[in-house]
């Protein structure tokens, strides 16, 4: 008899020991997705900040240009005939 109380208590503490294990697991998990979730924001957040800084590098690119910049003339006239395509187009679509 004292054979299977000992055999039930070991499986007892086995047992307190995986289910202390499982918590330990499970909160570690939490922990990462909150982790996991916290990166995605600054990913995204980061992803916006370089649309705009590409947004604001292209912009200055331009002004560069415009102001006499001999780098980037090339690119400044490519712009220009793409705008003015873009406005005969909607003056086009005006007129119909």
């Amino acid at each position: 008899m004292s054979e299977i109380a000992g055999i039930i208590d070991t499986l007892e503490g086995r047992i307190k020991k995986l289910l202390q294990k499982i918590d330990a697991l499970e909160a570690e998990n939490k922990g990462l997705r909150d982790e996991a979730i916290k990166a995605a924001g600054t990913f995204d957040s980061q992803s916006r900040e370089i649309d705009g800084l590409k947004s604001a590098n292209e912009t200055l690119r331009m002004a560069n240009s415009l102001l006499g910049s001999d780098d980037n003339k090339r690119d400044t006239k490519l712009k220009i005939n793409s705008l003015i395509r873009e406005i005969d187009y909607c003056i086009a679509q005006l007129a119909d």
